[in-house]
C-alpha cells in the first residue's frame, strides 16, 4: 500500500529576505540538521522544533547577510573619504593609540594651542610613522610656530601617500606665502588633481598661475570654480580679472569684477573692483584716465560658546608674543604706529589689490615703492603736544637715519579710513544696547567732511561688514543699528580682517588708517592667533584703538589684550569705569586720533629680504624730552621670487 506523503506544512515565518536566502527546502533542512547538533536555549524539543531551526537558520543566515552590508557600506564610506581627501588610505590603519593622540591634537589646534598639539603629533607619528594625517597636522603646527620643520612635514606627508591631496595643499600654500608661484603652482596642481571639484583648492592653484604668469591657465581654472558651488571664495572671479588684464581682455575682465562683486560686496577688495570697473566704463567712452592714476601707489599687504576674561587660552596667547620682535621693548612708554608700504603679506587675494586697467592705457597704477609711512604721537606729562616741526624729531631706522624724509604732517590734515567693530557676542548682552547708541554717537563726531570714510562690522564667530565705506555717519550710525547680538567671540579673526579690509581700499594719497574696537577682550573662536592679528596690524599700517566694555574691577586677561593690540599698533586701550564713562572715552579718542603726526620716509640700505626692522623715534623742544608712541619696527617687504 502506498503511503501518502503528508502535506506540507507553510513556512509562514520566512520573510521575502530570507526566501532569497533559501535555495530550496533541502537545503534548511541540511542545515538545520547541523545546527540541532548544538544547544540553543530558545530552541525546544516539541513537535515545532524542527520547524523552529529551520527559522533560526533563517535568522542566521539573515544576520550573516546584515553584516557583510553593514560591511560593505563601512568599505564604501571609508573609499568616500580617501577619494574626497580627508583621510589618506594608510590613515585606516592607524591603531587606537595613535587616533587618539590625533584627536586630541586636533582639539588643541582648533583652541590655537599648536605648542601642545605638537606632542600629541609626534606620539601618535611615533606610535604609527604611516599616519599621513599625522604628519600632516603636525607641519600646519610648526607652521603655526613658524618653525622650520613644516616644510618637511608636509613632504613627508606626500612621499607616504601621493594620492592624499591635503600634503601637496599645503606645499602649495607655504610656498605660495613665500612667493614661489612656480612651485606652488606644481604642488597645487597634483592637489587639484587630486580633488578636482575642492574650490579652495582650485582658487588657490588660479593664484598660483597669475603668480607664475599663466594667464589663460589661470582664467581655464576660475571657470571651473565658477561651475561649482564656491562660498568663501569669490576672490578668485579677482584674480581672473588681474589675468584678463594682463591679457588685454578687458570685457573678460569687466565680467569677473561684476561676478565678485556680486558674490562677495563687502570683501575688502570690493572698492578696488568698483574703481577698476569706472576705469574700464571711461575707456569704453573715450574718456582719459584721470591725472591721480599716474601717480605712484604702494603696494598693500595683503580660515554659544563661554568666554571668561581669565583664562588659559588668553594667557597662553599672551606668552607667545615673547616669541617674536612684536615685543621688543625700547620704552616703556612707546607703542607702535602704522607702516603702509614696507612689508607684503601672503594673501592669495589682496596681491592683486590694484590690478586696474590701466594697462590699457598706458600708466602705470602699481608701483613697488620702498618707502615707509609711519603714524606717532608726542605727549609731555599726559598732555598732546600738537605743534612740532620736523626738526624736533630725530628717526632711526634700522639704527640708522633715513636716506631721505619725505613728508612730514599732522594727522588731521589727512584724509581719514576709520573701521568700528563692535563685539556682537553673547559675553557682552547686557551692554550692548548702550554701546551702540554710544559707538553711533562717536562716528557722528569723527568723519571730518568728504574725505574721509569709514566702514562698520560686528563680529562674534564671525565678522560680518553691516555698512561698508561710506562717508555718511548717519549711513555708519544705521549700520551699528542693524547690529545682532549672540555667538561666540573671535577678536583676533576679526581684527584681521578689519586690518586688511582698510589697507586694501584703493587710495592715491596718504591717508590715516584707524581701527577702533568695541570689545571685552575675550576669544574663543579666532582662527588666527593674537600675535597674527598684530603682524597683520603691521604690515597693513593700521593703528588700533581699543575700548573696553568690560565692567570695572580686577585686571584680567582680556585687559591685557586689549592693551597690547593698542601698544604694538601705536594706539591706545581705555577701559572706561563704567557704561556712562564710555561716551567720555570716545570723545577722548576722537581727539586722540586726530592729534597724531605722519613722517614719510626712505629707509637708508633697504633691502627687500623680510627682515625685521626696528624704529626708534625721540622728540624734544624747548631743551625737553617728550614721550613719543611709535611702532617699534616692521617688516621689511619680501621680493617676489
Amino acid at each position: 500500500m502506498t503511503r501518502i506523503p503528508a502535506e506540507p506544512r507553510p513556512l509562514r515565518r520566512v520573510t521575502p529576505l530570507s526566501q532569497r536566502v533559501l535555495t530550496g527546502v533541502m537545503v534548511v533542512f541540511c542545515v538545520g540538521t547541523c545546527l540541532a547538533q548544538f544547544q540553543f536555549p530558545n530552541l525546544s524539543t516539541g513537535p515545532d522544533a524542527g520547524m523552529q531551526q529551520i527559522d533560526f537558520t533563517v535568522m542566521y543566515l539573515d544576520q550573516q547577510e546584515k553584516h557583510a552590508k553593514e560591511q560593505a557600506q563601512r568599505e564604501l564610506h571609508n573609499k568616500k573619504l580617501i577619494e574626497s581627501g580627508v583621510v589618506s588610505a594608510l590613515d585606516l590603519a592607524a591603531p587606537n593609540r595613535a587616533v587618539e593622540q590625533f584627536n586630541k591634537a586636533t582639539t588643541l589646534l582648533k583652541a590655537q594651542h599648536s605648542k601642545e598639539a605638537m606632542e600629541c603629533l609626534q606620539k601618535a607619528i611615533k606610535t604609527y610613522p604611516n599616519f599621513v594625517s599625522a604628519h600632516n597636522a603636525l607641519g600646519l603646527a610648526y607652521l603655526d610656530q613658524d618653525d622650520g620643520r613644516a616644510r618637511s612635514e608636509f613632504e613627508t606627508a606626500a612621499k607616504l601617500d601621493e594620492r592624499f591631496p591635503g600634503s601637496f595643499l599645503n606645499l602649495g600654500m607655504l610656498e605660495l606665502s613665500q612667493k614661489d608661484f612656480l612651485a606652488a603652482r606644481t604642488d597645487l596642481e597634483k592637489a587639484a588633481a587630486l580633488s578636482p571639484q575642492n574650490p579652495k583648492v582650485l582658487a588657490s592653484l588660479a593664484f598660483a598661475q597669475i603668480g607664475d604668469h599663466q594667464y589663460e591657465q589661470t582664467l581655464q581654472t576660475a571657470k571651473r570654480v565658477h561651475a561649482l558651488a564656491h562660498p568663501g571664495v569669490a576672490s578668485v572671479h579677482y584674480t581672473a580679472a588681474a589675468a584678463a588684464m594682463a591679457l588685454g581682455d578687458f570685457s573678460t575682465m569687466q565680467n569677473e569684477l561684476s561676478l565678485f562683486l556680486a558674490e562677495d560686496p563687502t570683501n575688502p577688495l570690493a572698492p578696488n573692483a568698483r574703481k577698476n570697473l569706472e576705469i574700464l566704463d571711461r575707456r569704453k567712452l573715450g574718456v582719459p584716465p584721470p591725472s591721480s592714476a599716474s601717480q605712484e601707489t604702494k603696494t598693500i599687504a595683503v580660515s554659544s560658546l563661554q568666554t571668561f576674561p581669565n583664562s588659559e587660552r588668553l594667557r597662553s596667547e599672551l606668552r607667545a608674543l615673547s616669541d617674536g620682535p612684536t615685543v621688543e621693548n625700547h620704552e616703556a612708554d612707546q607703542a607702535s604706529t602704522e607702516i603702509p608700504s614696507t612689508s607684503e603679506v601672503a594673501n592669495a587675494s589682496a596681491g592683486m589689490a590694484s590690478l586696474a586697467s590701466a594697462a590699457a592705457a598706458g600708466y602705470t597704477i602699481h608701483k613697488i615703492v620702498d618707502e615707509t609711512a609711519l603714524f606717532f604721537a608726542v605727549s609731555s606729562h599726559g598732555n598732546m603736544v600738537n605743534d612740532l616741526d620736523l626738526a624736533n624729531i630725530r628717526i632711526l631706522d634700522d639704527n640708522k637715519a633715513p636716506e631721505k624724509v619725505l613728508q612730514f604732517v599732522p594727522q588731521s590734515k589727512l584724509p581719514l579710513r576709520l573701521a568700528l567693530i563692535i563685539d556682537t557676542s553673547g559675553s557682552v548682552q547686557e551692554r550692548f544696547s548702550f554701546e551702540k547708541r554710544a559707538a553711533a554717537k562717536f562716528l557722528q563726531s569723527i568723519l571730518n567732511g568728504t574725505s574721509d570714510l569709514g566702514f562698520v562690522a560686528g563680529f562674534s564667530s564671525e565678522t560680518k561688514v553691516s555698512q561698508d565705506f561710506v562717508a555718511d555717519p548717519i549711513q555708519l550710525a544705521h549700520g551699528v543699528e542693524t547690529l545682532v547680538n549672540g555667538g561666540g567671540t573671535a577678536l583676533f579673526d576679526a581684527v584681521s580682517f578689519a586690518c586688511w579690509k582698510l589697507a586694501a581700499y584703493p587710495e592715491h594719497e596718504r591717508v590715516a588708517r584707524v581701527l577702533v574696537v568695541l570689545s571685552d577682550g575675550e576669544d574663543n573662536s579666532s582662527h588666527r592667533s593674537l600675535k597674527q592679528s598684530i603682524e597683520q596690524a603691521e604690515s597693513s599700517g593700521v593703528t588700533i584703538y581699543t575700548v573696553s566694555t568690560r565692567e570695572n574691577g580686577e585686571r584680567t586677561d582680556a585687559d591685557k589684550v586689549m592693551e597690547v593690540l593698542a601698544e604694538r599698533s601705536g594706539g591706545e586701550a581705555m577701559f572706561p569705569s563704567d557704561m556712562p564713562t564710555l561716551e567720555k572715552s570716545l570723545a577722548k579718542l576722537r581727539d586722540l586720533i586726530r592729534s597724531r603726526y605722519l613722517l614719510a620716509y626712505r629707509p637708508a640700505d633697504f633691502q627687500p629680504n623680510g627682515q625685521y626692522r626696528n624704529i626708534r623715534i625721540n622728540a624734544e623742544k624747548d631743551g625737553k624730552r617728550l614721550q613719543v608712541h611709535v611702532r617699534k619696527g616692521y617688516y621689511a617687504r619680501l621680493q617676489a621670487k
